[in-house]
């Protein structure tokens, strides 16, 4: 598929994807939803996803240009939810693969949500949050009404909603909102060597932290107790736990293989 909204860079074992439209803001359309999907289904055997955005923001979230509503007349904002949004978030969080959202400038609206979805947020310092949803008498769609209350609180997460006031990238540290804050000029080098350590990794380990932290909301002790035995025995006859235990007793660098 060629991509006219999003440019595809598949890097060894790191995959950077980076919306493409920064004369608005990568905003998103119907087109760049269709070209994301493909290449979050092409990652091949990356082990890990870095999205980011062109120029001077991260994603402003939806195109309204793209979505017009014609006077006097209704649109049903739950059908390109369900067809767009939706989808996307879901298929950011089952990924197996590490994903990180390297944030460079603004994140609003639906493209705070996204940045939230992945598992990893680095920000520039002049990054800044924006739950714009307020503004257009709507809810924060995309995940942001699930993950805001989980990872702030109420009270932070109704403030954020309700007033749709920028979140600076540091604050959103301090709050728990994101990974990491760092200066503009050490953002690529902070993501780069992140992605390059969890490149390094266990990639099936990765994929079960990362499954298991994502559906813990839904289980209660025992249950997580009895996925935490079942976890470690499928992992424990894994060829890259033999590898991690023969390295670290060899005192040598380990090479994982994802088998």
């Amino acid at each position: 598929m060629a991509y006219e909204t999003i440019d595809f860079k598949a890097e060894g074992a790191v995959a950077r994807i980076t919306l493409n439209r920064p004369d608005r803001l990568n905003s998103f359309t119907a087109a760049m939803h269709a070209e994301l999907r493909d290449a979050l289904a092409s990652l091949g055997d990356a082990r890990v996803v870095i999205l980011t955005g062109a120029g001077r923001g991260f994603c402003a979230g939806q195109d309204l240009n793209d979505r017009a509503v014609p006077p006097g007349e209704a649109v049903d904002l739950g059908e390109m939810v369900e067809a767009c949004w939706n989808p996307l978030i879901r298929t950011l969080t089952a990924l197996p693969q590490p994903i990180i959202a390297r944030v460079n400038g603004v994140a609003a609206g639906a493209g705070a949500n996204i940045a939230l979805a992945c598992d990893l947020v680095v920000a520039a310092r002049s990054a800044k949050f924006i739950q714009s949803f307020s503004a257009i008498g709507l809810i924060p769609d995309s995940g942001g009404s699930w993950a805001l209350p989980r990872l702030v609180g109420q009270a932070r997460a109704l403030g954020l909603a309700l007033t749709g006031e920028p979140l600076p990238a540091e604050k959103a540290a301090e709050w728990g909102l994101i990974w990491k804050c760092v200066d503009d000029e050490h953002l690529d080098a902070e993501v780069d060597a992140l992605a390059a350590k969890l490149a390094s990794l266990p990639p099936l380990g990765l994929a079960a932290i990362k499954s298991i932290l994502r559906s813990t909301w839904s289980r209660t002790l025992d249950q997580e107790l009895d996925l935490q035995r079942d976890e470690m025995r499928r992992l424990g006859f894994t060829q890259d736990y033999r590898e991690g235990v023969a390295a670290f007793l060899e005192k040598r660098a380990p090479t994982f293989t994802g088998l």
